[in-house]
């Protein structure tokens, strides 16, 4: 595996100001084998032991021994436990938790289309459970990473969507199962914090790009670049015309832990780029990456009289109130992100 030092390094020059509160901490993660998990473990690791901050780190995860075989490197440190169970009913430990970052149930656009129960399920009652675990524990901050598909669809005449924009999913429509049960997780979320004054703060992701994103999923930047990386036609499947934006891993750590210590409770804050690209200039920026140069082919001719899809977040509050700032270029984010799989 290609080393993160790098991007490990860069986590821990903009994040001084977390450490001090989570050095001799218990922190418990939920979600920790995924996408965000598992940039949240190694950047964790790293700081705990370079640093020697004395974190211990509890991972709930489904299977154990499959993330094992995925990252046997993370089994190497005593500070570093795992529970295994079902994020609706999983046992708490007994020992006292200082911190939690709820971060199980990604986007996974399979399991909302043919199991959207289970997901609704996952993301609720999960949620649910993991707010008990926080009270009974009196954690001192607990980090719901929520997603920007509670707003619904972004109307084409917002440019960027902000906080308090009160648009929501299509609850008619089971397309929207993520979106709709992730604003049912923020208003348990809400409830907890002014019924029993858990101190939830809540991460509104977007899109981002980087190792161990899936490339073979449905996010559009991964499949452009399993399409470079195998030498096929990069193919955009709509009409190139809406507008993503992309924020690279190790940004998104930096981002997560500042508002999981500094973030104010209650308060979501969107987690994500606010510099807007269409996806046929993004298929372009993967194709210059590699050589020679691939030809993005367009499947479906723009229709002018549609309005222009969007999905891109407005980030003032992150800036303003925490001084966040997007650190890796998008160009820069590919380039890793070909590297770290092209090498793999």
């Amino acid at each position: 595996m290609v080393s993160l030092l790098p991007d490990l390094e860069h986590i821990l020059l903009y994040t001084e100001g977390v450490w001090p509160f989570l050095r001799d901490k218990h922190l418990f993660i939920s979600g920790g084998t995924g996408f965000f998990g598992r940039w949240l473990l190694e950047s964790l690791v790293h700081a705990n032991t370079k640093g020697n901050l004395n974190i211990k780190i509890t991972v709930l995860t489904r299977n154990r021994e499959a993330f094992r075989t995925k990252a046997p490197h993370l089994f190497e440190y005593s500070f570093l436990n795992y529970l295994e169970g079902d994020i609706q009913n999983f046992t708490f430990p007994e020992s006292s938790i200082d911190f939690i970052i709820h971060a199980a149930t990604e986007a996974n656009a399979q399991l909302n289309a043919e199991s959207p129960l289970l997901m609704t399920d996952t993301i609720v009652a999960g949620t649910r459970r993991v707010l008990d675990l926080a009270r009974q524990k009196q954690v001192k901050a607990l980090l719901l990473t929520s997603t920007g598909a509670v707003y619904g669809r972004q109307p084409p005449e917002l440019t960027h969507l902000p906080e308090d924009y009160l648009g929501g999913p299509d609850i008619t429509n089971p397309y929207w199962t993520y979106g709709e049960s992730k604003r049912m997780a923020e208003l348990l979320a809400a409830i907890y914090f002014k019924q029993f004054n858990v101190p939830v703060k809540i991460a509104r992701c977007f899109a981002f790009v980087g190792p161990f994103l899936p490339l073979n999923t449905h996010f559009a930047a991964g499949n452009f670049i399993l399409n470079g990386l195998n030498q096929q036609p990069i193919i955009i499947k709509g009409d190139g015309t809406p507008y993503r934006s992309y924020l690279f891993a190790a940004d998104l750590v930096i981002w997560l832990l500042h508002i999981l210590i500094h973030g104010q409770a209650g308060q979501p804050y969107n987690v994500g780029s606010d510099e807007e690209i269409s996806i046929a200039e993004l298929a372009n920026l993967v194709a210059r990456q590699f050589q020679p140069v691939l030809e993005p082919q367009i499947l479906t001719k723009p229709q002018p009289q549609l309005l222009t899809e969007r999905y891109v977040p407005s980030v003032e509050r992150a800036k303003k109130e925490l001084q966040l700032k997007i650190t890796i270029s998008l160009e820069e984010s590919i380039k890793r992100t070909i590297h770290f799989y092209g090498k793999e």
